[in-house]
């Protein structure tokens, strides 16, 4: 891991893991709510049960969490896992109605927490881009 990355990766992958670990026990009511506004933007989706659903994005958002926060995984890995992520939420976002203003991407006040979530793809890209870039450069 190049230092220049650190803090965007000890940031993001803190962030990440204590989300993932609060959503280990999710159930009943939350874990509905979670899996209905996710299966709105992603229809197939609504194949997995709401329990099952919230233990899946727990593991994920643990699994980027740690893996942005150990030195030894590639930046590269971590920014893929990262920009993948955030372009779900991104799509969540897009396609969730009442989230953004008729015809606009400007968010509406509730779209403004879901919005904001669009920062991961330009953090992950950027852990992407320069690790391909410094790769060119060092060869």
């Amino acid at each position: 891991m190049k230092l220049t990355h650190a803090p965007l990766r000890l940031i993001i992958g803190a962030f990440f893991l204590n989300s993932g670990l609060g959503k280990r026990t999710l159930e009943g009511e939350a874990a509905e709510q979670l899996h209905g506004m996710a299966a709105g933007a992603l229809p197939q989706l609504r194949q997995i049960d709401a329990a099952r659903f919230a233990r899946l994005l727990s593991a994920s958002e643990i699994a980027l969490g740690a893996a942005l926060l150990t030195p030894f995984v590639p930046s590269l890995l971590g920014g893929l896992g990262l920009t993948a992520f955030g372009a779900g939420l991104v799509q969540l976002y897009v396609r969730t109605p009442g989230l953004r203003e008729p015809g606009s991407l400007k968010p509406t006040q509730a779209g403004i927490g879901i919005a904001k979530d669009s920062w991961l793809v330009g953090a992950g890209l950027t852990l992407v881009l320069d690790s391909l870039t410094h790769r060119r450069l060092v060869r």
